[in-house]
């Protein structure tokens, strides 16, 4: 691990809270969701969660400054395409006006 404490407390709460889910999801059906991956006397996530750091089942990625600005421009853009679609409502899905054919009757 050796990051820093940070990391380390930051990464061990997102699983604890993924492992939190699991057990309420439990019966529902959802089944997305992975299992604690170790055996522990706690029951406690936080403590599963440490476990599974500890002994290398679980793994993290620091994004690149690279990829944050990837990301960020890749959010900007949407953001600029979904105030672009409210201020012009309906007008991409508009058909074009029908010409009425000015044919003579038979």
């Amino acid at each position: 691990m050796g990051d820093s404490k940070f990391t380390l407390v930051a990464v061990s709460a997102i699983r604890a809270r993924e492992i939190n889910e699991y057990y309420n999801g439990l019966g529902s059906g959802h089944g997305a969701l992975i299992p604690p991956q170790v055996t522990s006397l706690s029951n406690k996530s936080l403590s599963l969660a440490m476990e599974e750091l500890y002994q290398g089942k679980l793994e993290f990625h620091r994004p690149t400054p690279e990829e944050l600005e990837d990301e960020r421009l890749q959010a900007v853009a949407l953001e600029e395409a979904r105030q672009d679609a409210q201020q012009r409502p309906g007008r991409l899905h508009r058909c074009p006006p029908r010409r009425l054919s000015r044919r003579p009757l038979a």
